[in-house]
Order: C-alpha cells, then sequence, then structure tokens
C-alpha cells in the first residue's frame, strides 16, 4: 500500500470515531461523589459554589436570624459566607466598644453632645444611616440561613417576624434622631449668640464660674399677653448655688417693689441715685415698681448698658444685683403667656388647692373672675388652669400669689419625670422655643445642667421678702434686704439652746435674737405648698 493511501485510510478511522463520541454539549459530568450516577445537581450555575450552610426549620430560621441582628454579621458566618460576616461583626463590635468607651466614661460627655448643635446633627445623621444598613444585614442574613425548601406558610412567618424586628428598631432609632434634630434647634435658638451686656467676664468652658464659689442666676416670669403693655416679670426669683455643694438660697421678691436700688459700677445708678423712680411724682407708681423696670428702662434709656440682644433683663439684673446687694450673673425668663403650653406638653401638673383660686379677671379693672379653681388635694391642672393658678389674684394679694408660683415650679419638677419628658419630648421643645430666654452662654451650658443636677440634691432655702415690721415693699429698707441676703449665704453657726422656759422641758424653744436664723423671712416650701399647712413660717418680725 502506498503512503498515500494509508495516511487516507487512517484519517477516515479517526471521522468514524469522531462520529460515534456525542457532542461536548450532551456529555454528563461526573457524578458527585455520594450522588447516583446520571443525575443533576439543581441550581444551574449557583451549583459551582460551595455548599452554605442552612437552617433546619421555621424556629431555627427565626433565632439564626436573631443571634444575627443582635451580633450582625454572625448571620454570615453561619451560612458560609465567612469573610463578608467578619468584617461585619468586626466592624460592629469596634462601633459597640467606642459608643461604651465615650459615653461610659462620665455623664458629662452626654451632656456635652446634648449642647452641641453640630454633633448633634451629625450622630443623628448617622444614626439614621447605621440602622439601615443593619437592616440590609438582617434581611440577607435571614434569606442566607433559612431553608431552602420550606412550606409557603414558614415563609409568611418568617417575613413578618423579621419585619416586625426591623420595624422595632428602626421606629425608636427615627425617633431619636428626630430628638437630635429637635434638640439642636432648641439649643442653637436659646443660647446661641445672646449678647448680654451683664454677664461675668473670666467665664470659660474648662473654668465655667470663673473662680466664683456661688453663681447667681435671675428667674424671671414675664407676664406679657393680650391686653397688656410690653412683658412685666410679675415674677422674680433670685436662685443662688453653692458652684460646688450645689446647696442653693431662693430670693422671691415681690412685683410691687418700690425704689429698686442700682449698683453704683451701674450707669444706671448715675440716673437713679436713690432708686428708680425715687423722688418722681408725675407718672403713676405702677411704672416705677420692680416688675415695670423690664419694659421702661429700654424705654427710657436705650443702650444705656451697652450692647444687648434683651435690654430689659439686662436692666432687672442691674436692679436686683442692686437691692440685694449681690451681683446677678445670668437671667432665664419664661413668657408666662407661653407657659400653659409647656404645662400641656408635659401633661398637666398636680398641685394642692388650698382656696379658691380666681380664673381670669381683673382685680384693678374691676373685672370679675369667670370661675374659680376649687379647693382640694392633688388636683390636676391643664395648662389653662395651671396658668391661672400661678396668675390669680382677685381676691388675694401678690404674697400669696407669690407661694403658689413657687409650689407651680415644685409641681413642674415633678412633672417633669424622665418617661414623661421622653415621650413628650418634641411638644417640649416646640414650646420651649417659643418662651424660654437666657444669656447663659452656650459653651457653659453643660456646666449649668451638672450644678443643676447637685441642686437636686442638696438643701434649699427659701427667702421670701413679705409684708412684716422690718419689711414693706412701698418703701423697702434696703439695708435690711442686703443684710438678710448676707445671712441667708453666711450663715453663722447657731448658739447652744437655752434652757427649758417655766413653760415645761417640751415647750419650743424660740429663735435666739442675736443669731443670724431670726432675721431670715424663710420658710419651709413643703408645708407651704402641703394640702393644709400648718404655716410654720420663721418671719423677720417674730
Amino acid at each position: 500500500m502506498s503512503e498515500q493511501a494509508a495516511t487516507g485510510a487512517r484519517r477516515g478511522v479517526r471521522r468514524a470515531t469522531r462520529a460515534t463520541r456525542p457532542p461536548l454539549w450532551r456529555r454528563t459530568r461526573r457524578p458527585a461523589p455520594g450522588r447516583p450516577s446520571g443525575t443533576r445537581r439543581a441550581g444551574g450555575s449557583r451549583a459551582l459554589r460551595p455548599r452554605r450552610r442552612r437552617t433546619e426549620g421555621l424556629p431555627g430560621t427565626l433565632g439564626m436570624t436573631l443571634v444575627g441582628a443582635l451580633f450582625p454579621g454572625s448571620g454570615y458566618l453561619y451560612a458560609g459566607r465567612k469573610a463578608v460576616g467578619a468584617v461585619i461583626l468586626g466592624i460592629w463590635l469596634a462601633l459597640l466598644g467606642g459608643f461604651a468607651w465615650y459615653f461610659g466614661r462620665d455623664v458629662r460627655t452626654a451632656i456635652d453632645l446634648a449642647f452641641d448643635p453640630t454633633r448633634l446633627k451629625v450622630a443623628a445623621l448617622v444614626l439614621a444611616l447605621g440602622v439601615l444598613v443593619w437592616v440590609f444585614v438582617v434581611l440577607t442574613s435571614y434569606r442566607l440561613v433559612r431553608p431552602p425548601t420550606r412550606p409557603r406558610w414558614h415563609t409568611a412567618v418568617g417575613n413578618g417576624a423579621v419585619a416586625v424586628l426591623c420595624l422595632a428598631v428602626l421606629v425608636p432609632a427615627g425617633l431619636a434622631s428626630r430628638y437630635a434634630f429637635a434638640q439642636a434647634d432648641l439649643v442653637e435658638t436659646v443660647f446661641d449668640d445672646n449678647a448680654s451686656a451683664t454677664v461675668p467676664e473670666g467665664v470659660t468652658e474648662k473654668d465655667p464660674w470663673g473662680g466664683r464659689d456661688r453663681v447667681n442666676v435671675l428667674l424671671l416670669g414675664g407676664d406679657g399677653g393680650e391686653g397688656r403693655t410690653g412683658v412685666r416679670t410679675d415674677t422674680v426669683i433670685l436662685v443662688s448655688m453653692d458652684t460646688h455643694s450645689g446647696k442653693t438660697v431662693m430670693f422671691s421678691l415681690p412685683r410691687n417693689m418700690m425704689y429698686a436700688q442700682f449698683p453704683e459700677s451701674s450707669p444706671l445708678h448715675d440716673l437713679y441715685p436713690d432708686g428708680y423712680g425715687a423722688g418722681s411724682s408725675e407718672e403713676d407708681a405702677g411704672f416705677y415698681m420692680l416688675n415695670a423696670v423690664y419694659g421702661q428702662i429700654p424705654e427710657r434709656h436705650p443702650g444705656v448698658l451697652g450692647k444687648s440682644d434683651n435690654e430689659g433683663a439686662d436692666a432687672i439684673k442691674q436692679a436686683v444685683a442692686g437691692s440685694l446687694g449681690v451681683r446677678v450673673d445670668y437671667y432665664l425668663l419664661a413668657n408666662l403667656a407661653g407657659f400653659k403650653q409647656v404645662v400641656d406638653a408635659m401633661g398637666g401638673v398636680t398641685v394642692n388647692i388650698n382656696e379658691p383660686v380666681a380664673i381670669e379677671g381683673n382685680t384693678d379693672a374691676g373685672i370679675p373672675p369667670v370661675g374659680y379653681l376649687d379647693p382640694g388635694p392633688d388636683q390636676h391642672l391643664d395648662g389653662y388652669h395651671a396658668l391661672w393658678f400661678a396668675r390669680g389674684r382677685w381676691g388675694s394679694d401678690d404674697y400669696e400669689r407669690m407661694e403658689r408660683q413657687r409650689c407651680m415650679v415644685s409641681a413642674i419638677v415633678d412633672a417633669a419625670n424622665p418617661v414623661n419628658l421622653l415621650t413628650r419630648y418634641l411638644d417640649l421643645v416646640k414650646a420651649g422655643k417659643k418662651i424660654v430666654y437666657t444669656d447663659i452662654p452656650l459653651d457653659i451650658a453643660p456646666a449649668f445642667v451638672e450644678l443643676a443636677m447637685e441642686v437636686k440634691n442638696a438643701k434649699v432655702k427659701s427667702v421670701v421678702f413679705k409684708s412684716s415690721e422690718k419689711f414693706f415693699s412701698g418703701d423697702p429698707d434696703y439695708d435690711y434686704v442686703r443684710q438678710t441676703v448676707q445671712n441667708a449665704l453666711h450663715p453663722q453657726p447657731a448658739k447652744p439652746p437655752k434652757p427649758p422656759t417655766s413653760d415645761g422641758p417640751d415647750a419650743p424653744t424660740p429663735p435666739d435674737p442675736d443669731s443670724d436664723e431670726a432675721d431670715l423671712p424663710d420658710e419651709d416650701t413643703k408645708d407651704a405648698c402641703a394640702y393644709n399647712p400648718t404655716g410654720e413660717v420663721v418671719s423677720a418680725s417674730e
């Protein structure tokens, strides 16, 4: 056979062999170990992936999903996605540790955050983004670990349970973000950029009290509203707090106190050297009461104290400082016209009412009240009735109203429990933005919050300047007033009790007339606010 014929024969054999072999697309894969020959693994190209671990039954699926929600990434690890799961779990643990370290150092950290609008907004955005990522991880973990085949009702129940789990985190997280933005707005509105001509110097964030042992804040209740000319501060209370212990003395001044004094260093002292309105007989005396200083001084002498966003507040700070003989560092004004909004936002307050209190009415104009608050213990009042409990003067005098106002302050403190504040926070912020004004700088506001926490657990004394043999609001003896203030702030040690009198060994020992405590017109606020108070008051006239 020739060489050419042999080559052709070989080619024919190869073509015949190829014709008998099946096409490549029909060839069967080699069966996997343990799999019967001729069977095909379901899943197409996904069958090439490593076999994932799945849970057994609905309880196992839900349990593993819950674990994955508490420790994001653990569901991925269980399903065999080790790299992704390890990264997610590591990030979660790092965030958890950082959060615990940041806020676990001391309470000042959380307070600082609450008064930093920028950080509050950033925290709100980070929280919102973090929760969305968490929801994605929980949903995908659930889909990774559930069995590939399951009854339809298992799918429905599982999807519903995961949806409830996600909503249980989404709702409070969304609310927390809203709270953060609302708090930032409140801080920017109330504290930021408040120019004042009378704030103390030498105050910094590191030394918020400027080296002083006491800080004095003037609480003002502005009685503005319809039919009233300007704002009259009918509530004037100076709160003097020990910056170390929190021990506090409150000095309550009557709204109709005449001839308020100004410090010698004040420009107002040059204008009124003998007191505000002293020697003037051309105008109504009402223009020269203490409660008129806030509105009248800016109108009569604009810019007299320097640059200020609230000249009225600066003026009355000076009036109280000169009258009491102590400096007044800051003020906090609450407009009583919006007071009822705050009370309503808190869900009302509870007070004891010992005598009928007039609702509306005007004593000066002879307009009778539209009704009365009936006496009784633990009376729950909404904003409207709480406002008239604090303001009502028909049939009562200014001192009785001052007493009710102090009781209202106590009632508000009692109503301000954490649960109440949390559930009604947005309403409180909305109301507070409209009625609260202050010149406390933003950078030392956290220090005031810390001090307020100390005050809450410390002794608080209330000194009330009411009519007596030594005090008359129409013509006060300011030497007596200043001495009383000093005795309250710096009391001398009490002398040993005197021997029992002839009235018997159990008879109460009268106050030592040489003791500073005998000259304090103070009273037990708890007793004054009780139902059927005993009326045990130690005043300078006794």
